[in-house]
């Protein structure tokens, strides 16, 4: 991989963490906090707590993202970024680019995801 590209990849991995940390949980951590007695009734009460259950499910799902970010960005920190855990092989530039997160590249994923398929019916 071009030095270029890993540089690109790194930063977009760096902000995509300073997004998610400086962003998305301030959005979250608002969104929990709620007066329930300010409600009117029942229905209004569900529908906040509908809302924060989306949040921690958001959050949850930023979380895992965060630690995907930060084993990449270490991996970039180790040399060992664009190798494909499974097979060893590099993993295609392109699909870094499109999925920075990745560990495995399109031949061990597309096998990992007939398996996780076939295994489901």
């Amino acid at each position: 991989m071009r030095k270029r590209d890993l540089e690109k990849i790194r930063k977009d991995l760096s902000d995509l963490q300073e997004k998610i940390t400086s962003g998305a949980l301030e959005v979250g951590d608002r969104e929990l906090r709620s007066d329930r007695e300010d409600l009117l009734d029942s229905g209004d009460v569900a529908t906040v707590e509908l809302n924060q259950s989306f949040t921690i499910r958001l959050r949850e799902r930023e979380e895992k993202l965060l630690k995907k970010i930060e084993a990449a960005l270490a991996r970039i920190a180790d040399g060992s970024y664009g190798t494909c855990e499974e097979c060893g092989e590099e993993i295609d530039v392109k699909r870094l680019i499109a999925r920075p997160v990745t560990t495995l590249c399109i031949d061990c994923k597309s096998r990992q995801e007939a398996e996780e398929k076939s295994q489901g019916q």
